[in-house]
């Protein structure tokens, strides 16, 4: 298992107009054409290279696990693509990417971008390879994306300045820190534990979001983050949209937040409720490896880049 530390982590150049991108598909199908993704890359002065997998099918998967693997490869190899894409996320990245050879991004390092079940391949590239990484809307998101979500994705690739301002939540913990960002989906980082994805969590602002979970399920994920030694030792824990959340007859009790605070009600750092990041429409863009600070207070909080 490795450590990220600041001094050696890898930024990928950022976009600049007339770069390549690269739509690859490493989970599920698509399940109608990227029309509105492909405009607005281009709408940005970006080539839009799309892989063999948008148009593949096999049962729900983008194509078999070999074909999403060797589409991977093929952009992960090529010099010429300046960043790599997940149309979408759903499930099957892990199905794959054991199949696939990332450590030319070492040495020739491009942005990836997605949420979801990508956050599978965001931990394993901050894992292996200490490399940041976007966690942000994909092309089968964009139709019903906000417009501000859509503008940190640009600010993310092209090197913009990156501020948020969150509105106060009573469960939040006030505080001040900085670190580097890690996390993405819950049930994801649960499937990366032991695994050679995992990671080092100590010292590190933790982001995490899910969707369409039991509460139960979400209060066992957290205790097993939590059992594993993953939330002791964090600078910060930011929580996004937890959406769709179901009940079973008999009601579990807490809500989302409730469990969240349970779990790490004797550690000090601050906790920030409710980012506007996940399975929402407004689905800002974060820096995934990158350091991070976070303030707050009573009011609110802001979440900034250095």
């Amino acid at each position: 298992m490795h450590t990220a530390n600041p001094s050696a982590i890898i930024q990928p150049p950022y976009l600049k107009k007339g770069d390549k991108i690269a739509i690859t598909c490493p989970a599920k199908k698509l399940p109608k054409p990227m029309t509105d993704a492909i405009t607005l890359l281009q709408s940005w002065g970006l080539e839009v290279v799309l892989g063999e997998t948008i148009e593949a099918s096999y049962h729900q998967f983008a194509g078999d696990d070999d074909l999403r693997a060797r589409d991977m490869q093929r952009f992960v190899n090529d010099d010429s693509i300046k960043a790599i894409i997940a149309a979408r996320g759903g499930y099957g990245t892990i199905r794959m990417i054991d199949k696939v050879d990332f450590s030319l991004l070492a040495q020739n390092p491009k942005w990836l971008v997605g949420f979801s079940d990508i956050t599978l391949l965001h931990a394993h590239l901050l894992s292996n390879y200490n490399l940041q990484t976007i966690h942000g809307q994909m092309p089968v998101n964009i139709p019903d994306a906000s417009t501000k979500s859509l503008q940190t994705l640009k600010n993310a690739l092209f090197g913009y300045e990156i501020t948020y301002h969150c509105k106060s939540h009573g469960l939040n913990r006030a505080g001040q820190s900085a670190g580097i960002l890690i996390g993405g989906n819950l049930s994801l980082l649960i499937a990366s534990l032991g695994s050679v994805s995992d990671f080092n969590y100590d010292g590190k602002i933790l982001f995490i979001e899910d969707v369409g979970e039991y509460l139960y399920a979400i209060d066992r994920m957290i205790r097993t983050l939590d059992r594993a030694g993953k939330l002791k030792k964090l600078t910060g824990l930011i929580v996004g949209g937890f959406t769709e959340v179901k009940d079973n007859d008999i009601p579990f009790g807490q809500t989302v937040e409730e469990i969240v605070m349970d779990v790490v009600k004797n550690y000090g750092y601050p906790v920030c409720f409710d980012f506007p990041a996940g399975h929402v429409p407004d689905n800002r863009a974060l820096v995934l490896g990158k350091t991070l600070n976070m303030t707050v207070e009573t009011d609110g909080a802001v979440i900034s880049y250095l």
